[in-house]
């Protein structure tokens, strides 16, 4: 059994609730379908916590995670290019269909912000 979120190093107290929301949120997204890092950390119920969810995706060991469908908020692969990660990243989002282009999603917006949904978009 895993240690709870403040007995596991580097981790506080609460973590583990945390990491199951962000986990959870990943594995809703559909199939041919791509969220942002902060877009996942806001509908798991932790919005600007966008970096805590790359962390936990950078520990995660459960294979079956749709881990490729995360995204930069800009719709870019976050491997650095011509990685092995970068390019596993590319053919599993290809293999669903989705479009990449030069490390890149296209055709895909993420879903607006709070603030977005109630005020319009900005600009």
């Amino acid at each position: 059994m895993r240690p709870r979120g403040g007995d596991q190093p580097g981790y506080p107290v609460g973590m583990d609730d945390a990491r199951s929301a962000i986990l959870a949120t990943i594995r809703a997204i559909p199939r041919g379908q791509v969220r942002g890092y902060g877009e996942v950390a806001r509908l798991a119920g932790l919005p600007g916590r966008a970096r805590l969810v790359a962390r936990i995706l950078s520990e995660n060991d459960d294979a079956g995670l749709p881990w490729h469908r995360v995204l930069r908020s800009d719709g870019r692969i976050a491997f650095p290019e011509r990685s092995k990660g970068y390019f596993e990243q590319s053919r599993r989002l290809k293999a669903e269909g989705v479009k990449v282009e030069s490390g890149r999603v296209r055709g895909v917006r993420a879903a607006p912000t709070e603030d977005e949904a109630l005020w319009g978009p900005k600009g």
